[in-house]
């Protein structure tokens, strides 16, 4: 496949996922779990992907292929079915991430157009997989344009919420939680949501065969993706809570528009607009991951080789694609979008704990210096812990 990814398109390809898949669509279910503790439900779930973030950016410069977990668990396992197996479940949280998403931008697009949901969801997926299937320059470009104009929308959305719309929700002075006390278990399970809103940088290891100087640019583009979409994810949900009730917000699975209830119909239309490009981002760049590591597992002879037939004209993996966007349409029309982010976060952080133990194997076993970013040992070691520790919580 052709390397055409550079800094800034891949960290834009990165926060548009990580942004519009959860920003845009899980306040809510994050308020409803942690009350006015949410944002510090972002900061819990960052820091956890943090140290899995710097394992990323070693192992997608030792091995810059697709289906990259895969290969880091075959290199540090030594093991063809760990790799399948890894590949398999980052492919299929990809897919129920894009599930969720796409009921997210059904929920944003039906406020506008008064359609039945499913029709929507279906029309959403059908359209994105054609756009997957274009070509992966066409496809980043595209998903690049679409992240500024979302960013915008989040930047919009915190400047409304604190200095324009009524604050009728969480004093900021109250949004930060006590040392101790029955609030963190709904923090916890709040983070396991938020968590979910995190889920895209590890996306970029997956289009890593098609990135120019991945040695270079990878380590950077990951940092950027995850540091810029912590920033927002604070701000924004601080934002939103100051501006709207918890009760309302809790029950609503388009949230972000709340901000903007009591405000002009030019300026609700207009968000609502970028809300529904942002979602379909999400949609569009998990479906995206998803098949490259279909097609990257069957090219290394891990999955049926037909799952690697790459389209002449377009240069994309087209049965897998047309594989994933199947399986998508039946997720997203079968089961509700909290389950769905949960259990996207579930597999994501199983992923982490295998990424992260395969790093630490592959240091003890080469010792000596090569031509990659390095990490410190307890980099992923600590990944390994958090990632467990916030697994836990989706069990109590």
């Amino acid at each position: 496949m052709r390397r055409v990814l550079t800094t800034p398109l891949l960290t834009l390809y990165g926060l548009g996922v990580t942004v519009g898949a959860g920003i845009y669509v899980l306040v809510g279910a994050t308020a409803a779990e942690a009350g006015p503790f949410a944002p510090f439900s972002f900061l819990i779930a960052a820091i956890v992907v943090a140290f899995t973030a710097f394992s990323y950016a070693e192992l997608s410069t030792r091995y810059p292929v697709s289906a990259g977990e895969a290969a880091y668990a075959e290199a540090g396992f030594r093991s063809g079915s760990a790799a399948t197996l890894t590949g398999l479940a980052v492919a299929l949280s990809g897919m129920v991430s894009a599930a969720a998403v796409a009921i997210g931008a059904a929920s944003y697009l039906s406020v506008l157009t008064l359609t039945p949901p499913e029709v929507l969801i279906a029309a959403i997926v059908v359209v994105v997989g054609l756009v997957a299937l274009w070509g992966i320059a066409q496809s980043v470009t595209v998903a690049a344009i679409i992240t500024v104009i979302e960013i915008s929308g989040l930047v919009f959305v915190i400047v409304w919420g604190f200095f324009v719309a009524d604050p009728n929700g969480v004093p900021l002075s109250n949004m930060v939680p006590a040392p101790s006390g029955p609030h963190w278990v709904g923090i916890g399970a709040a983070s396991l949501l938020a968590f979910f809103a995190f889920v895209g940088f590890e996306d970029m290891a997956n289009v890593a065969e098609e990135v120019k100087d991945p040695v270079r640019t990878m380590p950077k583009a990951i940092l950027w993706t995850l540091a810029l979409a912590t920033i927002l994810y604070v701000c924004t949900t601080s934002a939103v809570l100051f501006a709207v009730p918890i009760e309302k917000l809790a029950r609503s699975s388009a949230p972000l528009a709340l901000v903007f209830e009591m405000a002009p119909a030019t300026v609700k239309a207009a968000f609502s607009f970028v809300a529904i490009v942002a979602t379909l981002n999400g949609v569009l760049i998990q479906t995206i991951m998803a098949s490259r590591v279909i097609y990257g597992l069957a090219d290394r002879g891990h999955l049926p080789v037909a799952f690697a037939k790459v389209s002449h004209r377009t240069r994309t993996p087209v049965v897998a694609t047309l594989a994933v966007v199947a399986i998508i349409g039946v997720l997203a029309l079968s089961l509700p979008i909290t389950d769905l982010a949960e259990h996207t976060s579930q597999i994501v952080l199983l992923v982490f704990v295998v990424v992260n133990v395969a790093l630490i194997k592959l240091k003890l076993a080469q010792q000596t210096a090569s031509a990659h970013f390095h990490v410190p040992m307890i980099v992923p070691v600590l990944g390994v812990i958090t990632s467990l520790l916030l697994l836990g919580t989706s069990f109590l």
